[in-house]
């Protein structure tokens, strides 16, 4: 499972992972994981800073993908500059590991689901780079 983003590992726990993008960050999103696009839902909220948990009301795109693995859910989230979510994917949608799946303009937060069976490859503070970075691997 790969990085879905540019930046820094604000929380890592075993079943989720937020990335908080700055600035200076690449701001494309990729897909975690190989599979199938099942749901895009876009909600409007508020533009609380990113890095905050108090961003979980801002507005946000949930991308959830039917995997081999599971189910991977993956939220962008705007920050408090940012004001414009780009999805490039729809319901039905194929998606490769690594390939690029939207972006958040400015700093911004990425939250993304870890399937069971998966372990953490990466803690809070660890900087992370869009599909490259291993952040979960399978567990034996």
């Amino acid at each position: 499972m790969v990085s879905p983003a540019d930046g820094l590992v604000m929380e890592a726990t075993a079943a989720n992972l937020a990335i908080f993008m700055n600035h200076h960050n690449v701001h494309v999103n990729r897909s975690p994981l190989a599979g199938r696009v099942e749901r895009v839902e876009h909600s409007d909220g508020g533009h609380r800073a990113a890095f905050f948990r108090s961003s979980s009301e801002n507005e946000r795109n949930l991308i959830v993908m039917k995997t081999p693995e599971g189910e991977v859910r993956l939220v962008q989230i705007t920050g408090f500059v940012v004001r414009r979510i780009v999805c490039y994917v729809r319901p039905g949608d194929l998606v490769d590991r690594g390939e690029r799946i939207g972006m958040i303009r400015f700093g911004s937060r990425v939250e993304l689901s870890i399937p069971p069976g998966y372990g953490l490859r990466v803690a809070v503070g660890d900087r992370v780079r869009a599909g490259e970075t291993v952040v979960a691997t399978r567990v034996k």
